[in-house]
This record gives C-alpha cells, sequence and structure tokens, in this order.
C-alpha cells in the first residue's frame, strides 16, 4: 500500500520558487516604506548571512505607538578557523561602529555578527566585508555553515597543514548561485544556465555544520557538529582524518521527537579523500533529510532513524569505496588556553578571554578600542575560537611587551584574574534581538556566574574548572548539552537545569529539574558543590563525579572506545 508523501514546509516551497536564493529581496531592500523584508525574503536572506531581528525591549511600546517592531539585520561572516589578518579586524570594527550597534561579537563558530544594522546600510556593509576579503555567503541558512578549526596552530607546523584543509572543506561546500555577487556586489545578472550541483534547487532541509578536530584538543566540540574530521597526526606528519557524522544540539520544548545526538565515528580516511567525504555526507542528507518538519530535519535523525550502519553502508556506495577502520585519538578538553604560549616559530600569542564573545566598549574595559589599537600595530593574525574568546597570534619577541601594555591598558586582562568558571561560560545572544529568544543567555550570564562563584567559594572550590553554558531557547547555540552545568531558557527567568557532561565534550549532560527560576536552581547546586568539594577524586570534574557518584545517570557518550 502506497503512502502519500510528506507535505512540504513553508520554507521549501520559498526556497523552490526563490531563483536559487534571489527571491524578492532587491525589492525588499528597496523598498522605503519599511525597515523590514518581505516575509519569504526573511527566509531567503540567511543564505546571503543575515536574520532580520527587530528589538523586543521596545516592542510593547513601539506596538502601543502603533510604530512598526525595531526592525534591524544581524550579519554574520564566513571566516573557517576563525582566522583573520589585523587590517580585516579593523575593517570589522569599522563597520560595528558605523553601521551597528558598536559592538562586535564573536559567535560560537569562530565568525564575526554585527548587530543592529539598518536595512539600507546592509549593502554598503556586505561590500565592504567582501572588499577586505572576507564574505557572509552561507553563514547561515539552510546549507554548510562556518567550518571550524582548532584556531590556534602554534604546537606544531602541522596545524597549518589541518586549518588549510579546514578552508578546503569550506570552499567546497559553497552555494554556487551568483544571487549573492548581483544582490550585494552589483555583479551582472546570470541569464539562464546555472545550476547548484551540491545542493539543488531547494538546498539542503535545515543547516550542516562541519568541523576539524587537532588532538588532544576538542574545543570545536567536535561530536556536536552534522559533519566531524579528527585529525590524525603521527610523528608530525597529517595521516588523514577519522570522520564523525549525525551530531546536533537542537531540540523544541515538550516533543520527544527532538533531541541532542552526538556524532558517530564512522572510520578513517586520508587527507585526499576528505573533500569527496563531505560532498556525498552532504548529499545524504539533501537526499534524506526531513522536508515536511523543519524541527526533525537535521542529518542526525536520519542516522537516528535509518541507523549507523545504514548511513556508512550509502555513504561507501556514493563514494565506491570504503572507509578505513577508525585510528586512535585521545582528547582531553574542550576549553581554550588562556595567556602567553609560545609558537613553534619563536612568536607568541595570547589566548583572551571575552565574556560571551561580545566586544565592546564599557566603562573600565574599552575593549573595542583595545583591540583596535591592538591591530594598528600587530603584525601577526587574529583568531576567533569556538569558545567566543579571542587570540592574537603571531607576536614578535619583541613586541610581546607592547601587546601586553595595551592588554592591561584597555581592561582585557580577565583570562588573568577571571575565575575558571567565568573564563569558560559561553552564552547566546538570547534577547533582546534573537527571536526565538525565551530567557535571557547572554545579559544573563555575568549575574549568574557570579552567583555561582560566591557558593563555589564558600565550598573552597572558586578555581574548580566548571563548564556552564547558558541558552536562551533549546535550539543549543552556545552548546549548553555538553556543559557541567547547563541552562536552557524556557521562559523570562526560568530554565532547564542540565547536568553532568564533561570537559571533553564527549558526552551528553541529562535533564534534572525543568521550568526552574534562579533561586531553586541554586538550591539544587548547593549540596552537589558540597559533595563534590569532599566526594572528588583527584583531578575529577563536576560532571564526571555528578555521573560517577549516581547524582546524575550516565548519559550517552562518543569515547574513541565507544566509536
Amino acid at each position: 500500500m502506497s503512502t502519500q508523501p510528506k507535505p512540504l514546509s513553508e520554507v521549501e516551497h520559498i526556497k523552490a520558487n526563490s531563483r536559487l536564493l534571489r527571491g524578492t529581496l532587491a525589492e525588499s531592500l528597496a523598498d522605503p516604506v519599511t525597515g523590514a523584508i518581505s516575509t519569504p525574503d526573511t527566509s531567503l536572506i540567511k543564505f546571503h548571512g543575515s536574520y532580520q531581528q527587530d528589538d523586543r525591549d521596545l516592542r510593547e511600546e513601539r506596538r502601543q505607538q502603533k510604530l512598526e517592531p525595531d526592525y534591524s539585520f544581524m550579519l554574520r561572516t564566513r571566516l573557517p578557523g576563525g582566522v583573520c589578518t589585523a587590517a580585516q579586524w579593523l575593517v570589522m570594527d569599522g563597520l560595528a561602529r558605523e553601521h551597528a550597534n558598536g559592538t562586535l561579537r564573536i559567535t560560537t563558530r569562530q565568525a564575526f555578527q554585527l548587530h543592529g544594522i539598518l536595512k539600507g546600510d546592509l549593502k554598503p556593509t556586505i561590500a565592504r566585508i567582501n572588499a577586505a576579503l572576507i564574505d557572509t555567503l552561507a553563514a547561515c541558512g539552510d546549507v554548510n555553515r562556518n567550518v571550524l578549526c582548532n584556531p590556534n596552530p602554534v604546537d606544531t607546523r602541522v596545524h597549518e597543514v589541518v586549518y588549510g584543509w579546514a578552508v578546503r572543506l569550506s570552499e567546497h561546500l559553497l552555494p554556487k548561485t551568483r544571487a549573492y555577487y548581483e544582490l550585494w556586489l552589483d555583479e551582472e545578472k546570470v541569464a539562464g544556465g546555472e545550476e547548484e550541483p551540491l545542493y539543488g534547487a531547494t538546498y539542503l532541509p535545515r543547516k550542516f555544520k562541519a568541523a576539524v578536530a587537532v588532538p588532544p584538543e576538542n574545543d570545536v566540540d567536535l561530536f556536536a557538529q552534522d559533519l566531524g574530521y579528527i585529525a590524525i597526526i603521527e610523528d608530525g606528519v597529517l595521516q588523514g582524518f577519522n570522520v564523525a557524522v549525525g551530531g546536533g544540539l537542537g531540540a523544541t520544548h515538550g516533543d520527544a521527537n527532538t533531541f541532542p545526538r552526538l556524532a558517530d565515528v564512522l572510520g578513517f580516511v586520508p587527507p585526499e579523500q576528505m573533500l569527496a567525504v563531505a560532498e556525498e555526507v552532504l548529499k545524504i542528507h539533501r537526499d534524506h533529510g526531513d522536508r515536511g518538519n523543519r524541527k526533525r530535519a537535521r542529518l542526525k535523525y536520519v542516522l537516528e532513524d535509518r541507523g549507523v550502519a545504514w548511513f556508512t553502508e550509502e555513504l561507501e556506495r556514493r563514494l565506491g569505496f570504503k572507509l578505513e577502520p577508525t585510528r586512535p585519538f585521545t582528547f582531553e578538553h574542550n576549553g581554550d588556553r588562556f595567556g602567553w604560549r609560545e609558537g613553534h616559530d619563536g612568536r607568541w600569542h595570547l589566548t583572551l578571554h571575552l565574556d560571551s564573545g561580545r566586544v565592546a566598549d564599557r566603562p573600565g574595559a574599552l575593549h573595542l578600542t583595545g583591540l583596535r589599537e591592538i591591530a594598528q600595530v600587530h603584525a601577526g593574525d587574529f583568531r576567533l575560537t569556538p569558545n567566543q574568546n579571542l587570540v592574537i597570534a603571531g607576536v614578535p619577541p619583541e613586541s610581546k611587551e607592547h601587546i601586553d601594555a595595551l592588554v592591561r591598558a584597555h581592561g582585557l586582562e580577565s583570562f588573568r584574574t577571571a575565575s575558571p568558571l567565568r573564563r569558560n561560560a559561553l552564552a547566546c545572544v538570547a534577547l533582546p534581538t534573537c527571536a526565538l529568544a525565551m530567557a535571557e543567555a547572554e545579559r544573563y550570564l555575568p549575574t549568574f556566574v557570579g552567583r555561582v562563584e560566591g557558593r563555589l567559594q564558600a565550598h573552597g572550590l572558586q578555581d574548580a574548572n566548571i563548564l556552564l553554558r547558558i541558552t536562551g531557547c533549546p535550539n543549543g547555540c552556545a552548546r549548553p548539552y555538553l556543559a557541567e552545568i547547563g541552562l536552557v531558557g524556557k521562559a523570562p527567568g526560568r530554565y532547564n537545569l542540565h547536568l553532568g557532561g564533561d570537559a571533553r565534550g564527549q558526552r551528553l549532560n541529562r535533564l534534572v529539574r525543568e521550568n526552574i527560576d534562579e533561586a531553586t536552581i541554586l538550591s539544587v547546586l548547593e549540596p552537589l558543590f558540597a559533595a563534590y568539594a569532599s566526594e572528588r577524586q583527584q583531578g575529577e570534574g563536576f560532571g564526571d563525579y555528578l555521573v560517577r557518584a549516581g547524582h546524575v545517570p550516565a548519559p550517552p557518550s562518543r569515547t574513541p572506545q565507544a566509536a
């Protein structure tokens, strides 16, 4: 008995009718009557690296005044591995002050975000970004997003080789449509014959995230990615990559059919097969992902529903060769290494801590100004980390003291003074600009960290390296489901509390309490901190202790042995 095909989601129709992502964006951008663009175009502009937003703090006030919402646009860059030159930093700094809200934001995908751009400023902003040899193409939308890679190639020269493959991966999976160049860069319009050989006319069912990790560092949170490559290095030479597929952290409150999932390690490939594997994994998502229900359209559900064995067989069938057996690897941590480190070439690299990745000028902490002054004299480059921090890389020994003086003068020293909890904490943007946010995250993080720091200090745990992450909704942009303590927004001032992740990014945490306020969260944590202080083993992390002692059921994990 045949079954009727599932109806397509509205976004699928918008993509199909978009003429390869053009839609009516040109008309929407030219409309002087509104600060917004048409509803179908709000889906398409994501592929060009932008989201339409409005200030939710002002929404009700403007409604009462019979004004349209305070519309603006977020713009995100595509910056593989988070590497940019000092000159590119200065361009982004200038755009933040001239066309955005005066701040830069470093995302958990090693990209820049500009917030508060008015519709009329979008085109000149994107043009200036492109003139600086950065772009925003495919930074959002149902395509491969910015490719993550270990941002600090200081230990061995092979890191530079791995980074090169991350850049090639990003370029290989780019959409081929010329719509971006026509709309934003005034390229002559294409007259027919245009194709999307990888994506097809409707692109992917949902976003696709890829990352490259260099053990023992898992700073990219590899098992949270649709596609992950684990660099296998022997005797200082890149041998190839273990391939991990099917990770993803987004979920929907109250929908048991949606859930975080860790990627499975399928096998090993030499470097020259990396791009072919990525292409076929992406095509399996294109062909088998759910185009009727966007909440269940990620690649992880293809693996969950059809099985890892089916996926591996299908991938190898398309490739025309078998994956080699997985090679041994070990991850030790998924955080950043702060402070100064000397590189293999004698140059120095400084990793700074930035609260939630926000670069702004505030009283006593003129971070935007300070980093501008550093960029004006810095001979190396800047590297954005997947943990929303910043590496000032390639500092010549003779410049180290001057850079350090600028860091001190502009209040950029929190990597020296902040607690481990604060240095490692992540938060998404959430309110007031994210349309999906149910609760605060970035604006709440400093306050909540302060509350937790007080309780840790009371138990002699002020130096405990505990991983805390907060998001304003269950989509998981700050990867809360891998944290030792994860807060997921449920309503204003209320969160779901998740506990039991690890410091290596190899284990999901577990939901322990739903829809609770700050006082209840702290009351749940208090006895756990007390027990951890008295019962922990040497070097044992908080999440590992919670699982070992039975305070949290053992969650699913992806260790090399389990893979």
